[in-house]
């Protein structure tokens, strides 16, 4: 699967079918906080963000995270990529590490996927 900058929405289904063709139950997905899109479909979360670093956005701005489509409640949106390692903006770990960021991806992923 070739990766797909969502700048609108898609039904959480749609990704569902590439998710168990590429991971089994799981979808990378990196989140750009500035522009509100997300990239998803890379074998790797560098993969995403390579592609939203060439169609204009900041690093400072992309977020990996893990989507599982068939996981019900917040649980299905998972908040783990090498990409986050960032201890110059305070975030140390894979995870990300500020709940308010985190609240921010997830509106922008429930913005652009729909049930």
């Amino acid at each position: 699967m070739e990766v797909r900058i969502l700048s609108e929405s898609m039904l959480r289904s749609e990704i569902g079918e590439p998710a168990r063709r590429q991971f089994g139950d799981m979808m990378k997905a990196v989140v750009d906080v500035g522009r509100g899109v997300m990239a998803v479909g890379g074998e790797l979360h560098a993969d995403e963000e390579a592609a939203l670093l060439e169609a204009g956005s900041r690093q400072t701005d992309l977020w990996g995270i893990n989507l599982y489509p068939d996981v019900t409640g917040e649980s299905w949106i998972e908040f783990d990529s090498l990409i986050n390692i960032r201890p110059s903006q305070g975030n140390r770990t894979r995870s990300v590490e500020d709940s308010a960021l985190r609240d921010t991806i997830r509106e922008i992923v429930h913005t652009l996927v729909k049930e």
